[in-house]
Parts: structure tokens; C-alpha cells; sequence
């Protein structure tokens, strides 16, 4: 394992536990980020980076009973926090680093990825993997239950002109990965980038 996803690990193992107590106001946030995805009745979908999956039950209730929800996650101890909190009912929960998913080929409709982007060690080649899996057509949305300026004020930092999350920055970076960018917002409540498998 790299020391990227040793770093990553140690950062998340170490907050797990009270992750979902640090944040308790977001589930409303997740809730309409996955609303815009737009999802079908039987679709299938992965919660990539999901942490203790707070997104599972919206997925869930979108896709259906007749629908696929996965949740991937590189920390244990995120996806047993996940577990303790009763979603692993709403999803399947795989231990995997999405840089290297456990997946066929354009097998899914959708990837939802909350806070994801920057803790991707190698952006480009992370989010041409997540294009693999989905099928074309299929969409991505890239999400934060607040915003970039909000986030950075929250760390106490400033944002700098090398954001991944600028538009001018994930614009080029998702379709040299394989992604269209369809809407960007950035506000303090929210972050939220949808994008489009292309062909």
C-alpha cells in the first residue's frame, strides 16, 4: 500500500467513530445531491469513497428494491462505523481502493462521490477508473454537503488557485478522465459537479 493510502487510512481511522456525530445536519444535503443524479427504478449504482455511508439510504430509496447499491471504502474502520449505523442494509460495502475497483466494465449506471476528489492521489488515472465502471451515458456526481470557501474557512485555510474543485481545474481533469461536466455549483451550503461517461 502507498504511503497516499496509508496517509488516507490513518486520517479516517482515526475520526471514524465520530464522524457521523461531527456532521449530523448533512443527511438532507446528501439526500438532494443524489436526487440530481437523477436515478431510475433498478439502476445500478456505487457510493465511491463512502465513508461510514451516509449516502446508502437516498441511493437505496432511489435505485429501489430492484436496484444495486455498493459502497466502497479503503478505511475499515469508515465501512464498520457504516455498519454499527445500520447501512450496510441499504448497499453492499466492499473494502477496495477506488483506484482499483472490483468491477466489470461499464457494469454500473452511476457513481456518487462525496469529499472524494481530494484524497484521490492520482485524480486523472482515479477518475478514468471510475468511468470504466460505468457504463456510457452514465453519470457522476461529485459532492460536499458545503461548499469549497465554507470547507476551507471550516479547516482554517485559504483556497488556492490549484483547487481540484475550481471549475477552470475539474472542468479539464474530468474529460481528460473520461467525464463531460454538465452543471457546477458552488455555493456555501453545497458543492456539487455532475458530469457524463462519455462514449
Amino acid at each position: 500500500m502507498s504511503d497516499d493510502h496509508t496517509h488516507v487510512q490513518e486520517f479516517f481511522t482515526a475520526r471514524a467513530a465520530d464522524w457521523d456525530s461531527r456532521f449530523p445536519d448533512d443527511g438532507p444535503a446528501y439526500a438532494a445531491a443524489v436526487a440530481e443524479l437523477g436515478l431510475r427504478e433498478g439502476a445500478r449504482v456505487l457510493d465511491a469513497g463512502c465513508g461510514t455511508g451516509r449516502a446508502l439510504p437516498p441511493l437505496r430509496a432511489a435505485v429501489g428494491p430492484a436496484g444495486v447499491v455498493l459502497g466502497a471504502d479503503l478505511t475499515p474502520a469508515m465501512l464498520e462505523a457504516a455498519v454499527r449505523a445500520g447501512r450496510d442494509a441499504d448497499g453492499q460495502l466492499l473494502l477496495t481502493d477506488v483506484a482499483a475497483l472490483p468491477l466489470r466494465s461499464e457494469s454500473l449506471d452511476a457513481v456518487f462521490a462525496a469529499g472524494l476528489v481530494a484524497h484521490l492521489p492520482h485524480p486523472a488515472e482515479n477518475l478514468r477508473e471510475l468511468a470504466r465502471v460505468v457504463r456510457p451515458g452514465g453519470t457522476l456526481a461529485l459532492f460536499h454537503p458545503i461548499g469549497r470557501a465554507a470547507l476551507a474557512a471550516r479547516q482554517g485555510r485559504r483556497i488556492t488557485p490549484d483547487d481540484l474543485r475550481a471549475e477552470p481545474n475539474l472542468r479539464p481533469l474530468l474529460s481528460g478522465s473520461g467525464w463531460r461536466m454538465t452543471s457546477y455549483v458552488d455555493e456555501d451550503d453545497r458543492f456539487l459537479a455532475l458530469a457524463v461517461r462519455e462514449s
